[in-house]
């Protein structure tokens, strides 16, 4: 369940993946508040700290500003 589709567009689940980092989560927080299976979040994460949309600090990630900005288009908040 890829977060970043061929066309380079994020998908929903990168969407509830930022949604859910907006103040910062471990991975097992993330997976609680996802619903989803931890190793979804893993793989997810790596794919979205690939694309500079997260970063790790500790154990806690959290959204950079593209990130913080691919969250606000994602929203409608532009």
């Amino acid at each position: 369940m890829p977060c970043i589709d061929s066309s380079g567009q994020m998908t929903e689940m990168a969407r509830t993946m930022l949604a859910a980092l907006s103040d910062g989560a471990t991975l097992s927080e993330l997976a609680q508040k996802t619903g989803l299976a931890l190793y979804r979040v893993r793989s997810a994460v790596r794919e979205l700290v690939e694309a500079g949309l997260v970063e790790a600090k500790d154990e806690t990630h959290v959204l950079t500003e593209a990130g913080r900005a691919a969250l606000a288009r994602a929203s409608g908040r532009s």
